[in-house]
């Protein structure tokens, strides 16, 4: 057994990581199925860990929403060079972020209320939120633009901005697509 200085410390904080990860992750698929307000005993059940261990990581309510809706902006915006460096295209690249852009806003069940709180925790998320993707969507705009396959008129933030209005009460009406109103959108982007 290694028991050098700081042989412990990386496992444990990779653990430590990936055990924040799972809740997070868990917590994340309960807002989806029951919104915000789903009891902790539920998330900790997904998470397959006693609610004790959710506070110890997340102390309120407002912590594990603010944590949740971080760690997804983060897999959003890191699957932007991702998708672009294996796609066939770049916007083949683009229609896939914002395809996972759309997931991210149409499953967020009671987190728009949540951010209208006066809780303070809440108060910096928007801009964390277009701090992330504004630049990961402009560089999947700009690769689009060079290939010559889209418009090059095209603002990242004023997409960003279309597809979340396109997305308003996507899950309240069933006769509302909002994914096909997207696809719309994006299709209408290509150079004729």
């Amino acid at each position: 057994m290694d028991s050098g200085p700081g042989s412990p410390t990386p496992r444990k904080r990779a653990d430590a990581r990936r055990n924040e990860k799972t809740l997070l992750d868990a917590a994340g698929a309960a807002f989806v199925t029951s919104g915000v307000d789903v009891p902790v005993r539920d998330i900790a059940a997904r998470a397959g860990v006693g609610v004790g261990t959710i506070y110890r990581h997340f102390p309120t309510r407002a912590d594990l929403i603010v944590a949740v809706y971080r760690h997804q902006v983060e897999a959003c915006a890191e699957a932007g060079p991702t998708l672009l460096a294996n796609s066939t295209t770049p916007h083949a690249a683009l229609t896939r972020w914002i395809n996972l852009f759309v997931d991210f806003l149409v499953t967020k069940h009671g987190l728009a209320e949540a951010l209208q709180s006066d809780d303070a925790a809440f108060e910096t998320l928007h801009a964390y939120f277009l701090d992330r993707l504004v630049p990961v969507c402009a560089q999947l705009l700009d690769a689009a633009t060079t290939a010559g396959e889209i418009r090059p008129d095209t603002d990242a933030y004023e997409l960003l901005r279309g597809v979340g209005n396109l997305c308003i009460g996507a899950g309240s009406n069933p006769r509302y697509d909002a994914r096909r109103m997207v696809g719309l959108l994006i299709a209408g982007l290509r150079v004729h």
